[in-house]
């Protein structure tokens, strides 16, 4: 995995000000403590750091309503003002000074990772910040006000790009990207999550494959809640990378919320911080296989903020690096030393949960009488016809 002085990361400290308020769930400090355990471990050694500019109005217009963004500049600088028909202002997405400013700078982030791979600049590039993926063209959701990543995907297409995957491993639905490109066959768009019977935003089902001239554009993974890394694994292996490879993008656009993990407050899925490190290490590989190596990785949700979130992003920055970290390594203890100081918090001691991130591949066959084989085979028999490829194992 020779990646090394051809990739980057996309970060400064003010991207932090994107910032809900001390009870919210997304605090910025999931991403501060990324950043200093990657620094720690010697995962930036590897990585350029590279600044975030703020993105414009226009680049976020290419696939936002200008009236959101009115909207939110305004709930930004106008004391007490709220728009709830814009999702400003809900308990998700709560009003904050400069909130226009925070949100155009995750914007900007992204936006250069995606510069960074197209131009060459990088082979691969992270935006751990980013990934805020369910604000649609007129509507903040879901923690999200604007939707970095499909601003970064729009800007590909826009530059030449004739296809674009993107693969979502969030463990809700992805479905601001996938809405915004739900009528573009040019963007596959792939989400692995639990299922809407049980998570926001309720929808993400198998049956949602795309509009009209673009089916089999959106591919839909629902699982049940407790999947821990075996069946999530055997999920993702038996969907992602024959799309992915039959599909043949010309850049590779992922997105890691690690909110599957089983400490995560916000939703009920067992993956492990060592099978999240497995997808990270495919996602790597099928970049190599399909698009030249060209990748660009983001963050999403995450918000066991001190236990699962800074070793995972950490271990994915360390891909996107090139230079794996050993998944048994103990985190630093000056690490360690500043939660406790800082946070008051206990940090983890190592950077694996112990676990073996084995599965049963697909092509054994499927049990019917399991509810997360029925969900893989459901989305299997919706989309890969449309791909021309065989749903049955």
């Amino acid at each position: 995995m020779e990646c090394q002085g051809q990739s980057s990361v996309v970060f400064d400290k003010s991207l932090t000000e994107y910032n809900f308020g001390p009870s919210h769930p997304m605090s910025p400090v999931r991403v501060d403590l990324t950043m200093r355990l990657a620094e720690e471990l010697g995962v930036l050694e590897g990585l350029r750091v590279v600044p975030a500019p703020m993105a414009t109005a226009e680049q976020i217009a290419t696939v936002h309503e200008e009236a959101l963004i009115e909207a939110v500049t305004k709930a930004g600088t106008i004391d007490g003002w709220v728009d709830l028909s814009r999702g400003l202002g809900s308990d998700d997405d709560p009003v904050f000074p400069g909130m226009h400013e925070a949100s155009a700078h995750i914007v900007g982030a992204s936006l250069e990772a995606f510069r960074q791979v197209w131009t060459g600049e990088s082979l691969h590039s992270a935006s751990i910040s980013g990934g805020l993926h369910h604000a649609m063209p007129g509507r903040s959701s879901g923690f999200c006000i604007y939707n970095d990543v499909a601003v970064g995907i729009q800007y590909l297409l826009d530059n030449g790009a004739e296809k674009v995957a993107y693969v979502d491993l969030d463990v809700h639905h992805g479905d601001g990207v996938e809405k915004i490109f739900w009528d573009d066959p040019r963007v596959l768009t792939i989400s692995l999550h639990e299922t809407g019977q049980m998570l926001f935003p309720g929808t993400g089902f198998p049956n949602e494959v795309g509009g009209p001239g673009a089916e089999g554009s959106a591919v839909n993974v629902a699982l049940p809640p407790g999947t821990g890394d075996a069946g999530w694994l055997r999920a993702f292996h038996a969907v992602v990378p024959p799309l992915v490879r039959e599909f043949a993008p010309d850049v590779l656009v992922t997105q890691h919320g690690c909110d599957s993990h089983m400490e995560d407050p916000l939703a009920h899925m067992m993956l492990s911080i060592d099978g999240q490190r497995a997808a990270y290490l495919q996602m790597h590989e099928l970049a190599h296989e399909v698009s030249g190596g060209r990748w660009v990785a983001t963050g999403g949700g995450g918000y066991a903020l001190v236990e699962v979130v800074p070793r995972a992003w950490t271990h994915l920055l360390s891909i996107v690096a090139g230079n794996p970290l050993d998944s048994a390594l103990d985190t630093p203890l000056t690490w360690r030393d500043y939660v406790a100081t800082d946070l008051g918090r206990t940090a983890p001691f190592r950077m694996t949960d112990g676990r073996t991130p084995a599965y049963r591949p697909w092509s054994g066959g499927y049990d019917p009488d399991t509810w997360l084989d029925r969900a893989v085979h459901a989305t299997r028999t919706e989309v890969f016809p449309l791909h021309g490829l065989d749903p049955m194992p």
